[in-house]
């Protein structure tokens, strides 16, 4: 049985629905996540505060709508970036990846902002927010981890007096990894390297979006490719390919 076609009105739904989440997306590059207002992106669509209620009850809906369309959209620009390499190119698959995060951050520097930068005063983010929020990182674990299982070990050895215990600094990270099966034997020095890399892109675009590099930087691409590749390298990810 075909499922039944929408009908106007759920369209029109559908419709307002989209033109208020493109103006706040708008207003979020203008101003901010901590400015964005209903009663001024009602404003934008041509509403009444009233009428925009009735599709986010509150600020925070309307910013959890926000925090899911964006990180799915991240998350689909770089699935696809990655799932365009060969499997077996994992220094590719992993500039890609990069590559692609950092294309969508500059096309929206507004929802980066939302996504890793300052959080909202009195905002919380709910659970639901969770799984889009993992689809980029999953990308990123999942190349090391298949770069790994394949054999491509050549990561950087721990530093001989490296304080503290390894486990018990990154003991969340690690069993986010080994619970969602990315590979079983992934050693814990190999986990703290993927964690350092992650924080490292997402801070280098951060650094390039909020002006932080300006005199230091010449070539904003050129500096993000360098950082990358010595990231892979310090992965194992250049291991037995010759870069």
């Amino acid at each position: 049985m075909e499922p039944k076609a929408p009908t106007a009105r759920a369209l029109a739904r559908e419709t307002v629905h989209a033109s208020i989440l493109a103006a706040a997306r708008a207003r979020l590059t203008r101003e901010g996540p901590a400015q964005l207002s209903l009663r001024a992106v009602a404003r934008d669509v041509g509403l009444v505060s009233s009428a925009v209620y009735r599709y986010f009850p509150s600020r925070d809906d309307l910013l959890t709508a926000l925090l899911v369309l964006d990180y799915d959209e991240l998350g689909a620009a770089v699935e696809a970036a990655e799932g365009a390499v060969e499997r077996d190119d994992h220094a590719g698959r992993w500039v890609a990846t990069c590559r692609a995060i950092r294309s969508w951050a500059i096309t929206h520097p507004g929802d980066f902002a939302l996504l890793y930068g300052s959080p909202v005063p009195g905002y919380a983010a709910p659970a639901d927010t969770i799984a889009p929020a993992s689809r980029t990182t999953h990308v990123l674990l999942l190349v090391v981890a298949d770069a790994w299982t394949a054999g491509r070990r050549g990561s950087r050895p721990a530093p001989t007096a490296a304080p503290g215990d390894l486990t018990s600094s990154i003991g969340d990270a690690a069993a986010y990894v080994r619970d969602r099966g990315f590979a079983d034997d992934l050693p814990d020095e190999l986990l703290l390297r993927i964690l350092m890399a992650w924080t490292t892109v997402f801070g280098v675009l951060s650094f390039e979006l909020f002006g932080h590099t300006v005199g230091s930087v010449r070539d904003a691409d050129a500096y993000f490719d360098q950082v990358v590749l010595r990231l892979a390298d310090d992965l194992g990810l250049l291991a037995g390919t010759g870069a």
